[in-house]
């Protein structure tokens, strides 16, 4: 591994790629001639990176408020589909190649590929001075997830991390009311989900040997990005890339985003100091089939949502039944005959306890005392518009000039990634782990510290600036 990820993370980072015999090292006179002015045009021009899936709908969310430039795939159908709607926009296989020959023509990048190609548009993007929507889960490492904070913060640009649920006004009341006090001091958050829907195991713990035929509207190369090269199989592309350690970051990195969000916003919590998971069937391949995980907080602040904490996270499912929080706490939240949502959260007090039966923390109640309004924020922004909504608070950041107006902008988002990223290495390690923030490093094990970056493949690399 390099030796860059050792270091402190307020050095001068640059992003650069060792390919220069394809014509994509961007060198720093080459950067300096297509950063755009700081200043948007009238009509925010966007790239979209990334366009099939759940990329289809943020190209075209963007699309409703900005001018379409440009559209990149490793999939030639995904940019068919959306050539038919975006016929002006140029097309592109490679966020390298578009990066380096469309960057005087566009404003904004969006991101929504594989999470392993997270990183490396976005931050060259924000380097040259474009502004950056990436969908959840903002990276594919602890060390990429601080990067994407330090480099939106460096270069002022506005982001957003597409964690829909942050648009919603249930999740910003919640918010406030925590830190209003109303639970009294907060003791405990417990967030559960229903994830894996996707092969990872038990199911799938190795690869398929030999080698599949690529198919000719699939661009290999570019979908393997920073990830070590392997022959391809029709078990990675689409979807089902979630569940394996090289592409996706599993039932954690999908949903905590979402499921943990509001929890994280309305208790400010930063870095955990200590996480330890109880995984089962981990391997070297791909996700676990279930995991239990601890993170400890310290104290943040004197508010009584600042107080010292544990945050629980629960995924999977042992001996056919999904792992879920304590039966004596769920007894406290449910209702007589009441059946637990799929996914929810609970944020346990002093005086109260915070019940969400939804992905989002949009809608819940509160057990112990009473409140009139659940629904609309009293002083955060009201917004309301789910997806396309974190499109338009993005836009309005943008216009304003004022980063912070995105509610999921890379200072949140990337310390909420950062945080929950570092469960995926208690898994995979297996022991009781103490994290220091401060020098971004595991301090207990250092196989585990290994991990909280990893190597780039020669053309993809995220290295110093020299």
């Amino acid at each position: 591994m390099s030796d860059q990820i050792n270091r402190p993370i307020d050095r001068r980072w640059f992003i650069g790629s060792s390919a220069a015999a394809l014509g994509y090292f961007m060198t720093a006179d080459k950067l300096t001639a297509v950063r755009a002015a700081d200043e948007p045009s009238s009509k925010i021009r966007f790239a979209g990176v990334g366009v099939g899936g759940k990329g289809s709908g943020d190209i075209d969310q963007a699309g409703n408020i900005g001018q379409i430039v440009a559209l990149c795939d490793i999939d030639e159908n995904n940019l068919a589909a959306k050539l038919k709607k975006w016929p002006e926009a140029a097309k592109f296989t490679d966020y390298r190649k578009l990066l380096e020959e469309k960057g005087k023509e566009i404003d904004a990048v969006v991101v929504s590929t594989p999470d392993h190609n997270h990183a490396w548009p976005s931050i060259m993007a924000m380097r040259m001075k474009k502004h950056v929507y990436c969908q959840k889960p903002l990276t594919h490492t602890v060390f990429e997830a601080r990067l994407m904070r330090e480099t939106a913060k460096k270069f002022g640009v506005c982001t957003q991390m597409g964690n829909q649920g942050s648009a919603e006004n249930g999740l910003r009341r919640g918010v406030e009311l925590v830190q209003d006090g109303l639970l009294g001091e907060i003791k405990e958050i417990h967030v559960w989900t229903n994830r894996p829907i996707w092969p990872q195991a038990p199911g799938v713990m190795k690869r398929a040997e030999g080698m599949k035929a690529i198919p000719s509207n699939v661009h290999w190369e570019e979908f393997i990005g920073p990830a070590p090269m392997r022959p391809y199989q029709s078990g990675y592309h689409p979807f089902a890339w979630r569940g394996w350690l090289d592409f996706g970051t599993g039932a954690l990195g999908d949903m905590a985003c979402h499921t943990a969000n509001m929890a994280f916003r309305a208790c400010e919590l930063t870095s955990p100091t200590i996480i330890e998971a109880d995984a089962t069937d981990v391997n070297t391949e791909t996700y676990p089939s279930s995991a239990k995980i601890a993170f400890d907080y310290p104290k943040r602040g004197d508010k009584p949502h600042q107080a010292a904490l544990k945050f629980y996270w629960y995924e999977g499912k042992r001996g056919g039944k999904k792992v879920l929080p304590p039966e004596e706490l769920l007894a406290k939240v449910l209702k007589e005959k009441e059946k637990l949502a799929d996914s929810g959260s609970i944020i346990v007090g002093s005086k109260a306890i915070l019940f969400s039966p939804n992905d989002y923390g949009a809608q819940f109640r509160i057990i112990g005392t009473e409140v009139a309004n659940l629904g609309k924020p009293e002083r955060l922004p009201i917004n309301g518009r789910g997806d396309q909504g974190m499109k338009d608070e993005w836009a309005k950041a943008i216009r304003d000039g004022k980063p912070e107006v995105a509610y999921s902008n890379f200072d949140i988002a990337g310390m909420l990634t950062e945080a929950i990223l570092l469960g995926n290495i208690a898994i995979r390690s297996g022991k009781k782990l103490e994290f220091d923030a401060a020098t971004l490093k595991i301090t207990n094990d250092a196989a585990a510290n290994l991990m909280v970056s990893k190597e780039y493949r020669k053309g993809w690399e995220i290295t110093e600036k020299a």
